[in-house]
């Protein structure tokens, strides 16, 4: 019996540790896992090599207006304004 409650305190006391065991890096250039921005970023860049372009447009924005500080979002603004300049496909030039 006491050798037991020592075996389940010692895997709480592992377990409890675990948080520490598994740090996480402050630069966002060299982490290993992707945040929810990230995917998001990927997807829309993903959308838009398949020609979706409507998707992705609405994806960026998603990522845009719910993770502000994520590392993508000033290239996302960017790609955002920079498809409200371009003209319409179909739609007359500007140019003679």
């Amino acid at each position: 019996m006491i050798a037991r409650l020592l075996g389940a305190g010692l895997v709480v006391a592992a377990l409890g540790g675990a948080p520490f065991q598994c740090g996480s890096s402050s630069n966002p250039e060299t982490r290993r896992e992707d945040s929810a921005g990230d995917a998001l970023y990927n997807l829309a860049m993903d959308f838009r090599a398949k020609g979706d372009e409507a998707a992705a447009k609405d994806t960026l924005r998603y990522l845009v207006e719910h993770y502000p500080s994520n590392r993508h979002v000033p290239a996302a603004r960017e790609e955002l304004a920079a498809g409200d300049r371009a003209p319409a496909k179909g739609a007359p030039s500007a140019d003679p």
